[in-house]
């Protein structure tokens, strides 16, 4: 049997959308490849006064709709058809929720929990220097992702800036805030995961008041994902990270289940909860579950025993192809990642338009901005469901290569 990485899964996706939209062959050939790739290999002296020599990426999957727009992430299994089909989803991504980007993705070869601080900065600005020609406020701004984060950014933005003489805050996103960030930033993924499980709710006649949620990964988003649906009126009855989970049938606060994580480096054995397996915490009962960890964790073998009827994707990829059929005949409703993730690129953009004015927002603003758009968005992606019987993954892809299309077709082909 032939193993499918990323960006075949991606390509399939692709092909399985298109047949509702009736794409000409030739489109589904342009949408299937990225319009540029930069592979770049730069060396970096180590503490140690050794030279290595790291490899890097920047891919930029599609422009018809706006400036690129993606992560970079460091880790060591970074290659290149991973960032060729994460930078496809980010073109997904900012189509779906309708704000004017196109997608892109970096990355860069490397275990950055063997590195220093000294080294990460050197290595950043490295890879900016070599990816400098293809990035810009106007051409593709880059984002923190996995083990990247606003000091990253920070150091990018200083590199960029020094390159061409003057301060240009708008090349990345994701700063921290006396650099030109946005309030709400660091929450946005979380708070617009949130957002969207309230209007799932909503197909239901139900808030989400007193609504039990189980969280699989109790990082960042997972984390402040629990914090905000508990602020909405939420039962957060299981939450869980690496080394396993916990579940309280009354209800757990999650702030404390924080700082208990923070003091003791995992949930477990959380006072006054049952310790649970992370492949429990999927099959518990529950009204909604946020799978917030690693990708293919509801799978074939146990989507027929999920007892929640709504899934909403804090991570990547948490639902495999096959987990997606049998969860839809069981009328589990299954929010994607490329809509329920989003609100951390659309703040992202929310950020940009602040750097581009040199005018800010208040986090309340940014909010109420990040929760209309979503509420939008999640109301375009959930009616082509309806009037065409398809799954949500489906509609929002439907949804979002529609207006790539249209995009691609307003401005024609040049020369």
């Amino acid at each position: 049997m032939k193993f499918l990485n990323a960006y075949d899964i991606a390509k399939e996706q692709l092909r399985n959308a298109a047949k509702y939209i009736d794409l000409d062959q030739a489109t589904i050939d342009v949408l299937s490849k990225p319009k540029r790739e930069l592979q770049v290999s730069f060396p970096v002296k180590m503490d140690n006064g050794q030279v290595k020599v790291f490899t890097g990426y920047r891919i930029q999957h599609n422009d018809a709709r706006g400036p690129f727009k993606g992560g970079i992430r460091y880790h060591p299994a970074v290659d290149v058809n991973e960032v060729r089909a994460l930078s496809m989803w980010m073109t997904w991504k900012t189509s779906v929720l309708n704000i004017p980007y196109g997608g892109a993705k970096g990355g860069v070869t490397c275990n950055p929990k063997e590195m220093s601080k000294d080294e990460l900065e050197r290595l950043t600005r490295k890879y900016t220097m070599m990816i400098s020609p293809v990035i810009g406020p106007y051409v593709d701004i880059p984002a923190p992702d996995v083990y990247t984060d606003s000091q990253t950014m920070a150091w990018i933005m200083d590199t960029y800036s020094h390159m061409v003489g003057y301060q240009v805050p708008a090349v990345v996103t994701g700063k921290p805030i006396s650099l030109g960030g946005s309030l709400g930033r660091s929450t946005s993924t979380s708070r617009g995961a949130v957002v969207i499980a309230k209007e799932a709710a909503k197909m239901t006649r139900k808030s989400l008041a007193g609504r039990g949620i189980a969280v699989q990964g109790f990082g960042n988003v997972g984390a402040n994902a629990a914090i905000i649906a508990k602020e909405y009126g939420s039962k957060i009855v299981a939450v869980s990270d690496s080394r396993g989970g916990i579940y309280c049938e009354k209800g757990l606060d999650p702030s404390d289940v924080l700082k208990y994580k923070e003091k003791t480096g995992s949930v477990v054995g959380y006072p006054g909860s049952k310790s649970i397996s992370n492949e429990e915490l999927l099959e518990i009962s529950c009204d909604i579950l946020i799978p917030s960890a690693l990708e293919g964790q509801i799978h074939k073998g146990n989507a027929g025993k999920v007892q929640a009827k709504i899934i909403v994707e804090g991570a990547n990829g948490p639902t495999t192809p096959e987990a997606d059929r049998i969860l839809f005949d069981r009328d589990v409703l299954v929010v994607p990642d490329i809509l329920a993730n989003g609100g951390g690129v659309l703040v992202g953009y929310f950020e940009w338009v602040q750097n581009i004015s040199r005018f800010y927002w208040t986090e309340d603003e940014v909010n109420k901005r990040l929760e209309k758009k979503m509420h939008e968005a999640f109301l375009d992606v959930h009616n082509i469901a309806s009037s065409k019987d398809v799954d949500m993954r489906t509609a929002a892809l439907i949804l979002s290569i529609n207006r790539v299309v249209e995009a691609m077709k307003l401005s024609g082909n040049f020369p």
